[in-house]
């Protein structure tokens, strides 16, 4: 007899995830439901506005990823009115998106993903010395691995338990048997957690160097960027390598080893070798270089073919919303794309927790659209990067991915895995530490000779204008898509990673990658589904990107009173 397990909401993530799946028998998952539970309308909030405050707006959408889509906003309307930005304003817009890519694959890791694969309660019964020869065996050089380092942050850990303040190691799944480290390679792994608290911030300060604050950074406008005095300073670049330095430590140091350590440990845990099941990968180009070529290229792989890629067309987007609390009447080609709420809200039915309110699958069930690219549902995100750009003979990424592969002697069938998705990002981010410098190092030679970074844009009332703009945000292929008419924005469509990964069943029955990845996937303990957190952790969730909360009509949401609290 099967049984329906709900995780709601899915923590650890930006925004509200709802997962739903049914077991058989033996746990294995049958069926799978992504369902987000805010609603989307930043687009209606556009309408009428001047395109100048595009990117301002459309940063709110998310407050982790604000620079991913303040950049693609603004890069949308440059399209539209054919604005060509500077030399210096291309450099200057990829050294903040390679401090927001730190930022965001760091923060992943570490302080979103990693508590599934690292049990907490176990590292506190590792002996430092022997976690210490262990770090030894994954990096030459480790960071915060050494016998002192390990001691102190056991009995930091140990300190908080005795207290009974466990914060965020609390209400976890701690002792699950899909767990693999052992307890010495538990205790490496949450030494990095503490220390990448403090290396985020650093990477987060990297971005407000040029981006004036973060998040929500203010220096990019229509036409370029406003920091000049900071591209001119010399103390303010050099406090920016100097940044980019220790961030770039730790992901050699850390990050690398620790996706190593993973990749030993959990080699043979059934629930991590599993997880994609959506075999088409799409992105897009990112990282403008000191050559005039991008870091990472587009393209398209179709069924897992490397042999194979082709180029983007734009053309071939469109979102359906059969399952969605949308109303349209077919697929919507994004600039004529429409965001009309249409709640049909859950049924009551048993779950291994008892009854519970529970989606209803054969009608609408998620605020999540569904992208489709000529019909097919794709995976978004550094793995599809990768993908894509080792298919394409891209020699940095082919190296990179097979110097994993020799370290870990995994098969290149591996990267097909939620371990692989879980290593590509880290690989992702390795390439551009070790590229980056020389966008910086391009940026301080153009300088030299040319200061500006700013084009001044025209628009004329009586025309009517449409662009759009794609980037490959720290959670995948992102675009928006803007109609513009007498001089104000007229419509505006956003399409995010998270939205590729996490949208509904479409009309012709075909599932996105979020759903897809669960099925097959056998639960030790359907009441404690670590291994549904595990591989949906993988993909980075940000529902806040893909589900855009505002009431249109002015209507209350919700009212909440806080007190003063005596010191």
């Amino acid at each position: 007899m099967s049984q329906r397990v709900v995780i709601d909401p899915i923590t650890r993530i930006e925004g509200h995830l709802r997962i739903e799946v049914e077991v058989d028998e033996q746990n294995v998952i049958q069926k799978a439901w992504a369902s987000s539970t805010l609603w989307r309308g930043i687009e209606v909030i556009l309408k009428g506005r001047t395109p100048m405050d595009v990117g301002l707006l459309v940063q709110r959408i998310c407050g982790v990823c604000t620079y991913s889509h303040y950049r693609c906003g603004t890069e949308a309307v440059e399209n539209a009115l054919g604005v060509q930005i500077p030399l210096n304003a291309k450099y200057l817009r990829s050294l903040m998106m390679s401090a927001l890519h730190y930022h965001d694959h760091i923060v992943h890791f570490y302080h979103l993903h990693a508590l599934d694969w690292v049990d907490v309660v176990s590292a506190l019964s590792a002996d430092p010395a022997k976690a210490a020869q262990v770090a030894l065996q994954y990096t030459d050089e480790p960071l915060a691995a050494g016998e002192g380092d390990l001691r102190a942050v056991q009995k930091r850990v140990q300190g908080f338990v005795d207290k009974g303040r466990m914060g965020p190691f609390a209400n976890a799944y701690w002792g699950n048997k899909t767990y693999r480290f052992t307890p010495e390679q538990n205790l490496i792994a949450l030494s990095h957690y503490l220390k990448g608290l403090e290396v985020q911030r650093i990477a987060a300060e990297m971005m407000a160097i040029f981006g004036g604050k973060q998040p929500h950074p203010q220096s990019v406008v229509v036409g370029g960027v406003t920091s000049v005095r900071d591209m001119l300073s010399p103390a303010r670049l050099q406090e920016w390598q100097a940044k980019h330095a220790i961030v770039r430590d730790f992901i050699k140091r850390a990050y690398h080893p620790d996706i190593r350590m993973a990749a030993d440990a959990f080699g043979g845990e059934a629930s991590v070798l599993g997880g994609v099941n959506v075999h088409n990968f799409i992105c897009t180009n990112e990282f403008y270089g000191a050559d005039g070529q991008y870091l990472y290229q587009q393209g398209v792989v179709h069924n897992g073919d490397l042999s194979k890629v082709t180029d983007v067309d734009p053309s071939l987007i469109a979102e359906d919303v059969t399952h969605s609390w949308y109303t349209a009447d077919k697929p919507q080609h994004p600039y004529d794309g429409t965001t009309i709420p249409n709640y049909t809200g859950f049924v009551e039915r048993d779950t291994v927790y008892g009854k519970l309110p529970s989606i209803n699958e054969a009608e609408k069930y998620s605020w999540v659209k569904s992208p489709r690219y000529n019909g097919e549902a794709m995976e978004v995100g550094p793995l599809a990067c990768l993908l894509v750009n080792y298919a394409r003979g891209n020699q940095k990424v082919v190296n990179a991915v097979n110097s994993f592969l020799n370290e870990t002697g995994l098969p290149v069938e591996a990267l097909y895995t939620t371990l692989g998705r879980t290593a590509a990002r880290m690989i992702e981010t390795e390439i551009l530490a070790d590229e980056c410098h020389k966008i910086f190092d391009a940026l301080v030679t153009n300088i030299a000779s040319d200061e500006t970074l700013y084009t001044k844009p025209q628009i004329d009332p009586n025309k009517e204008y449409v662009g759009h703009a794609f980037i490959e945000a720290p959670r995948g292929m992102l675009s928006h898509w803007v109609r513009i008419k007498h001089g104000v924005v007229e419509n505006y469509q956003a399409v995010v990673p998270t939205t590729w990964n996490a949208g509904p069943i479409d009309a012709n029955g075909n599932i996105g990658p979020y759903e897809a990845s669960l099925l097959g996937l056998k639960l030790e303990d359907p009441t404690k589904p670590l291994e549904v957190l595990r591989i949906i952790h993988s993909f980075d969730p940000c529902m806040a990107c893909s589900v855009h909360m505002m009431d249109y009509q002015g209507q209350s949401l919700g009212e909440f009173r806080v007190g003063p609290t005596a010191a």
